[in-house]
Parts: structure tokens; sequence; C-alpha cells
């Protein structure tokens, strides 16, 4: 025990292989979460006690990789450009901070977004001045709205020193921050190289700070390149803090008498379940008290899919709030909300709603609440499940529980049921039908690999999602902005170089960041892609079906059909240095994906390209506008 102690000091045991040795051990999962807690609180004030400020001397570039490095930085995500050589200058000979290169923006941020989804660290990055900063809109859309902590540098060329219509600098009477203040916490400009380890601890608190989310900070190059500066630098133990805060006691029994009393309550868990560690307490106060848990949409699956309490996604057409729901408590989970107001409420009618989470913004947005819980995750189901047992015998809590969970599990046995049914109806096909491609998939890959989702039509029901060891891990994001999912595999790969990675993905997400490809070569990073090749943007076209318009009436669906020319991603990927090989027959897709399973056992990534069915209205149409530039010409040029 004591040389596993060690290990997990001197960080060469991960917290999953310190829980692991300790259940060789014989401790239960419970007592092995209890030893980390205890271990981590002591590692955490040994550190404090033992932090000191140093003082960095050299470019502004120079205490800038000081800082980060301070930090905690072990990656710099980038696509670098001239006017940030004060700052690379800096990094070429600084040890334990590794650049990973991006050839577009968009790959930049979701490599960062991937890395702290995985790792739960705040991610570094630097971009090139304006330009770059515009380019990486469209995946730091999808991180704000996921809340992932990243720490956006980028170089400025002032448009306030001197001339207000320079190369690379923000257009006159603009600032480069503003345009992406939407996608931030806050963003700033930086303008005096002294100020810059400063402006950067700002950064990485802001960014941590619950709820989480990017931050923005644009550096003048001039301030980057000035030399002979000093300023102190801190450890990431002074101004970098984990505090979780526990909620009303008064509330918190009220809550607990609530649900309780309540004749069908349900729960509805977000991502502040596994942001902060809280999906034991939350299976417990599930199976305790015999309670369903939906999902909002979400980036992880807070409770293990395979879980008999787990009943998918919310919706008030769902048969267990059909039938009458009259209480109902988020957990960690935003309000509800569609793009339009809705013709009748989103939430069971008359059913008390509850809140339990730190994200305030959330709370209450569209519709009402009746208590709050304002309180980190994990530390308020802890006390909630503390006033449960205290307010009644085991005895009630045992019929409570056995009562509302026996016709749960019916409800849930007969769901799964149905789902393996569709997949049997639905083997064997060419096109090989989405729902065997899950099923082999889920069969083939390891029992903990972590699966990044960038498929909206994937079908994912034989996956064995859940935070356990011997649980497969679910990623994806909710913003939906296309071009995530390669660099978000590839960096969740960089935060678990142990764990296998699989990137499930739509032919057309690829085209918006298949130079990801490169990045996974370059740097040797192992990660399995599984591309879904149904040539057709699927997911727009059920909505252009579903509006049952000229579209649906034709089978003529605008800019959905993908073929003519077909893509090829097996050579797209070759063309970067990934193998890959194409799949269209069921019995060559197990084969393919072992193949390529041990390809990145050797250390290289791998491309498998299936041929998908397209299903849903209009799955059968290969319409496309008609047009032949070549054949109007008047001139042979």
């Amino acid at each position: 025990m004591r040389e596993l102690v060690k290990r997990y000091f001197d960080h060469g045991l991960s917290r999953r292989g310190f829980a692991r040795k300790l259940a060789q051990l014989g401790f239960t999962a419970a007592a092995a979460e209890a030893v980390l807690e205890n271990l981590d609180a002591a590692d955490n004030a040994s550190s404090r006690a033992d932090a000191a400020s140093s003082i960095a001397e050299g470019s502004g570039g120079d205490l800038v990789v000081a800082q980060a490095k301070a930090a905690g930085v072990e990656y710099v995500f980038t696509n670098p450009g001239s006017f940030e050589v004060g700052f690379f200058d800096a990094l070429l000979d600084t040890p334990g901070m590794q650049l990973i290169m991006g050839l577009h923006e968009g790959i930049v941020i979701s490599l960062a977004d991937g890395y702290h989804r995985v790792s739960l660290k705040p991610a570094f990055v630097n971009l090139h001045v304006i330009a770059g900063t515009a380019q990486a809109a469209g995946q730091l859309y999808n991180a704000s709205r996921d809340g992932s902590a990243l720490v956006l540098t980028a170089g400025l060329n002032d448009n306030q020193a001197w001339s207000d219509e320079s190369i690379l600098a923000p257009r006159p009477g603009y600032d480069q921050k503003d345009v992406n203040r939407q996608f931030t916490k806050i963003s700033w400009d930086a303008r005096q190289g002294e100020a810059l380890p400063t402006m950067l601890r700002r950064a990485f608190k802001t960014a941590t700070a619950p709820p989480g989310g990017p931050v923005y900070l644009a550096m003048a190059h001039y301030a980057l390149e000035a030399r002979n500066l000093r300023a102190e630098i801190l450890p990431a133990q002074r101004f970098l803090f984990n505090a979780r805060s526990r909620p009303d006691a008064a509330a918190v029994e009220e809550t607990a008498r609530l649900l309780m009393e309540a004749k069908r309550p349900a729960l509805i868990a977000g991502d502040e379940v596994w942001k902060s560690g809280a999906q034991p307490e939350l299976i417990a106060l599930s199976e305790r008290l015999g309670l369903p848990v939906f999902s909002e949409r979400s980036s992880y699956r807070n409770i293990p899919s395979y879980h008999p309490h787990s009943v998918g996604g919310f919706s008030l057409e769902s048969p267990w709030i059909k039938n009458g729901c009259d209480l109902l408590m988020f957990i960690g989970a935003r309000d509800m909300g569609g793009k339009l107001p809705p013709r009748s409420p989103e939430m069971p009618a008359g059913a008390r709603i509850v809140r339990l989470g730190l994200d305030l913004a959330s709370m209450s947005r569209n519709y009402a609440t009746d208590l709050a819980l304002v309180a980190d995750v994990k530390s308020g189901l802890k006390d909630l499940m503390a006033a449960v047992e205290s307010l009644a015998t085991k005895e009630r809590l045992g019929n409570i529980g056995a009562t509302r969970s026996g016709a749960l599990r019916a409800y849930t046995t007969t769901q799964r049921a149905r789902m393996e049914d569709a997949i049997k109806r639905n083997s064997g096909h060419s096109p090989i039908e989405a729902d065997e491609i899950g099923a082999v998939l889920g069969r083939t890959i390891d029992k903990d690999a972590i699966v990044v989702s960038e498929n909206l039509t994937g079908k994912y029901g034989m996956f064995r999602f859940g935070y356990r060891e011997d649980e497969q891990m679910y990623l994806s994001n909710t913003g939906l902005g296309l071009g995530w999912g390669i660099g978000a595999a590839t960096g969740a790969k960089l935060a678990a170089p142990d764990r296998q990675v699989i990137c499930t993905i739509g032919d057309g997400s690829v085209m918006y960041s298949a130079s990801g490809f490169w990045t996974q070569a370059r740097y040797a990073i192992p990660v399995l892609t599984v591309v879904y090749n149904n040539k057709n943007y699927q997911t727009v076209r059920h909505a252009y079906h579903g509006y049952r318009g000229k579209m649906a009436a034709s089978g003529k669906y605008v800019g959905m059909y993908l073929g003519d020319p077909d893509l090829d991603f097996v050579k797209l990927g070759e063309s970067q240095g990934v193998k890959g090989e194409k799949v269209s027959a069921p019995s060559e897709l197990e084969p393919a994906l072992r193949r390529g399973i041990n390809a990145t056992r050797d250390g290289k990534p791998y491309i498998v390209e299936v041929a998908t069915a397209r299903y849903g209205g209009g799955a059968e149409s290969t319409w496309h506008e008609g047009f032949h530039l070549a054949a109007r010409r008047k001139r042979r040029v």
C-alpha cells in the first residue's frame, strides 16, 4: 500500500490505475474513492504549503511560457504564425511542453477541446492573430456551449499603435477580442510584456471557474518580443482552486422529502455530473429511491447506458413521463428550451421542479424553479443521500425503492428488447445499416475504449457506456458545429494515451476536419477512425423531409447528396500518412476493425471507411443539382 501511495504522489500511477490496484487488493469502489479523496486532499495541502513563486526573466514570450508551464500546461495546441515569434522562440528550449500542430485553426480548437473533455484539465491554445482567431470560431462555438476550459492566446498586430489598417490586424475601429466575444467567458487584449503572466493567470482562473468555458487573450507582438523583462511566476496551486461548495441544508432536507413523497419523480442528468465525478452518487440516489434517470442533450453519458434506471433522452412523449410525473429534478443539467416558443410546455404539467448545480445562468432560463440547490453536484448528491437516509427507516426506503424500481426495470427491459430486435432486422444488408455497424463496433472495441462521436445518425445502443474501468466512455458535443470529431478524438488520445480511442464520424463531418489526419500521423497519435460513408448530409435531409414541402414531395433534396464524384476517405488519409481500408459487406466489417485496432496497438492511426445505408425520409434519393461549367464555355480554356 505504501508503495502504491508513493507511486501515486510521484505521478507514476494515474488515478484510474491506483483505483484498479486497490480493487486487486480487495477494496470496494466506494472504499477506493474514499482513499483517493483523502490522498488528493493531502497532496493538495502539501502542494500549497510547498508552492513558491519565482521570478522569470527574458522576453515577453519567455514570461508567457514560464507562466503556462507553472500552470501545468503539457501541450500547446497551435497553428503558428510570424506575429507570435516571441512566444515560439521561448517555447523552443522549454522541456515538458509539447507543441501539437493542427493545419487549420478549427482543428486546433477541437484538439484542445477533446484533450480537456477527457482530462478535465484546462487546455492551452495559441492562434495566429486576427485571421486565425476568426477561423477558429466554428469549433470555439462548440467549446463555449459545453463549457470547455480552454485558454486561447493569439498574437496581436495592434491597430491602435500607429496604422489602423495593418496586415493581419483588426479592421479599423475594431478590437481583435471583439471577434469571438460571444464564444468566450471573457476576452482581453494585452500590450505590456511585464503584465503577460498576470493576465495569463487570470485567463486560466476564469476558464476553470465553474461553470467553465473558453477565454481569450490577444498579446501584442511587440509585448511578446520585448526583451529584458522580469515578472513573478506563480504555481497553479496559488491561483487555481477546486472547491466543492455544498448546498443549503434546509433546501437539501426539503428535496429529500419531495423525492420520497412524490408519486412519480424523475431525474434529468447533465454534464455537471461527469465533470464533478458524481456518477456514483447519482446511481446511489437513483437506486435507493427507484428513480428513473433521463439525459439532456449532453457531451457525456452521465449514467451508464446499460443501467436499468437509464431511460434515455427526456421528452414529454416518453411513456414514463406520459403516465404522469409530479417531480422533476435537474442534476447539473440545463433548462429545457428549443428554437421556437413551443405550442405546449416542455415540462410535465403540474410537476414540481428542483435544480442542483453551479451553473446559475442555466437555471430557470425558460421554465420556473420551485427549489434550487446551488452546489457542486457531487457534494450536493452526497448531502442529499445523507438527508434521505436520515428521514426514513431502512425498511421504508427499501419499500419505496423496490416499488418504483420494479416498474422502471420492466420498462427499460422492454425498450432494450425492441432495440435488439431492430438490430436483428437491420443486419446482413449491403450497404451496411447503422444498427449493424454500431452493434459490431460496440462488441469489437476495448471494454474501456473512449468513443468520440460526430455522427448524429449513428446507432449506439449496444455500447456499454459509463464511467467505470470496465465501461466505454462516450464523448460528443452539443453545439453540433461540424468539424469537431477528428481533432477531438486526437486530443482525447493525448489526454488518455493508455486507452483505446475510436472516432465514429459521418462522411460530411470528415470533410470539415480531414487535415486532422496529418496531426495524427505527425505525432504518432493512434486513433481508429470509422467513417460512416452514406454519401449524404443525413441529419439535414431528415429536417428537409420533415418540413413536408417541395423537396419531400419531389424527392429532390437541395445540397444533400455527396456522391458524383464519390469521396475516397482512405486515399484522403493516405495522402497525409494514415493508412486504412474500405468495407462494403457486413462480413468484412469486424475483420477490418480488428486490423485497425492492431494498427493502433502498433502506434499508428488507421481509417475504416464503411459503405453505410441511408435511412429515413428521402433515403433513396441521389438527386443533386445539375451544373456543368465546362459544357458552357465558349472557348476551350
